[in-house]
């Protein structure tokens, strides 16, 4: 029978870009065979090495989870939906906050929310409840920026902001908290200016430093909901441990290209991130938004939902997205709801946890700490730097540079005589390229120039390394003219 597979965009380049296919099967596990089947570079990106789903994809029927179904129960019937989520990154919940009965408003406050006072779902009592409410946000960036200028207006009375980055030009294209003045600043200073120009009587805690183990307990403890505003893994899963050791709601979003999802995660009420993803992808098979790109207005659409959840866990009115999925495609211009299973063996909310503190999340992510410019490599480290290249070029050696990125970043900027294969087409066009060379890869940062060197060093290519920080360093450090992006 014929069944329709929405594929996301994220491996959308694997599937000649196609966003759904008609396939046909008894049960979903014969659809995802047959899947992978006709296109083969999926497999890896969704099957491991024994046949199974991996870790950080879901797969749903329709709206209904099916990764923790027996086989039996997977079957599929004419006109079923099949949608494969991969990591990117319900029920009315009481209110988080009930220490809102020795606040007051202010004449100015009651004329700034006075079109929340004439809301009989807010009135007075909500609007102080939204005063005596702390949130912490992970992030001033994409979405910590529209995060942070309506929670600001709504009236929440504290707000948290963790951040350590300083704003750049590339920024300013969706982190619309930021402006063209502050390029340079400190992402915290920029943001708690804004902040307090559209609300004085908010009160602005700053957290100059990156979320780490060591700290995360301490900052988040005291604050009701946490907002993860993140653009990586291994901090994504650090708040998600922080939150259900804490007990503390996560509302989550996350952004890629033209999609987002948005949820939240509670492990009192509902499911919990790991629940969703209870591994993290492979460094560099999941392109970042840095590597990947995102459309400026898809932050401020997701960021909006997430502030729309933390306003309604303050007032503990209407419907939370605990247990529940949405996703959002701008290019479609349609959301959908797909819903979420609490996991019984889930390691850090399930019904026997073994992660009962916080780990070290780079080693769980499989990340390696990125190496400073003067670090000394050895010859057989599989990397190199910048200034070792450009030394390596002058010297006149016979060297082949294999850009792995795609087609409009090679028109953004490109490194002279280099081949272009983007890495999604490198495994059926190794033939190429000569094994006995040697070979520099590079990308954008150098994720997905890692993940080439592994599949070619699989492959028989001995004298192949990745240029560390990609095409971005070569810009800011050798060639100041190429522009970085």
């Amino acid at each position: 029978m014929a069944l329709k597979v929405l594929l996301p965009v994220a491996l959308r380049h694997l599937t000649g870009n196609q966003d759904e296919v008609d396939l046909n099967g008894k049960d979903v596990g014969e659809v995802m065979n047959e899947l992978v089947n006709r296109f083969p570079e999926l497999k890896t990106h969704l099957f491991n090495e024994n046949g199974q789903i991996r870790n950080f994809v879901n797969i749903y029927r329709n709206d209904e989870d099916v990764r923790y179904l027996d086989n039996d129960q997977t079957s599929v019937k004419e006109g079923d939906i099949i949608s494969i989520v991969p990591s990117i990154a319900g029920g009315s919940l009481e209110s988080i906050n009930d220490t809102y009965s020795n606040m007051e408003l202010s004449k100015n406050e009651i004329e700034r929310y006075s079109r929340h006072l004439i809301m009989p779902e807010v009135g007075m009592e909500g609007q102080k409840r939204l005063k005596a409410t702390k949130i912490l946000l992970i992030g001033t960036g994409g979405l910590g920026a529209p995060l942070g200028l309506y929670l600001a207006a709504a009236g929440v009375g504290t707000l948290g902001l963790v951040d350590f980055d300083v704003v750049d030009f590339s920024n300013l294209q969706r982190q619309i908290i930021h402006s063209t003045a502050d390029v340079g600043r400190p992402k915290l200073e920029s943001a708690q200016e804004k902040i307090l120009a559209i609300n004085p009587n908010v009160k602005v805690e700053t957290y100059n430093a990156a979320l780490r183990s060591d700290n995360a307990l301490d900052i988040i403890k005291d604050y009701d909901v946490v907002i993860d505003g993140t653009d990586n893994f291994p901090t994504r899963y650090l708040v998600n441990d922080a939150c259900v050791l804490l007990d503390k709601p996560n509302v989550y979003g996350s952004i890629f290209r033209f999609e987002g999802q948005a949820s939240v995660f509670y492990a009192k009420e509902g499911p919990c991130y790991r629940c969703l993803y209870p591994e993290p992808p492979p460094p560099g098979l999941v392109p970042s938004c840095a590597e990947g790109g995102v459309l400026g207005i898809l932050p401020g659409i997701i960021g909006l939902i997430q502030a729309t959840e933390g306003i309604k866990l303050a007032l503990g009115k209407g419907q939370s997205l605990v247990g529940r999925l949405v996703l959002y495609d701008a290019l479609a211009m349609k959301f959908r709801e797909l819903k979420l299973r609490k996991n019984p063996k889930c390691v850090v909310c399930g019904e026997n946890p073994t992660v009962t503190q916080l780990i070290d999340y780079e080693q769980f992510c499989g990340v390696t700490p990125e190496l400073g410019p003067n670090v000394d490599l050895s010859e057989d480290s599989g990397e190199i730097t910048p200034a070792e290249l450009k030394s390596v070029l002058d010297s006149g050696e016979k060297l082949t540079i294999l850009d792995v990125r795609e087609p409009h970043e090679y028109e953004i900027s490109s490194l002279s005589n280099s081949i272009l294969i983007p890495l999604g087409q490198l495994p059926s066009r190794m033939n190429e390229l000569n094994r006995q060379d040697n070979i520099v890869v590079h990308c954008k940062m150098g994720g997905r120039s890692a993940k080439a060197v592994e599949l070619m060093k699989q492959a028989g290519f001995n004298q192949v390394k990745n240029l560390t920080g990609g095409i971005n360093r070569w810009a800011e450090e050798v060639d100041p003219s190429l522009p970085r992006y």
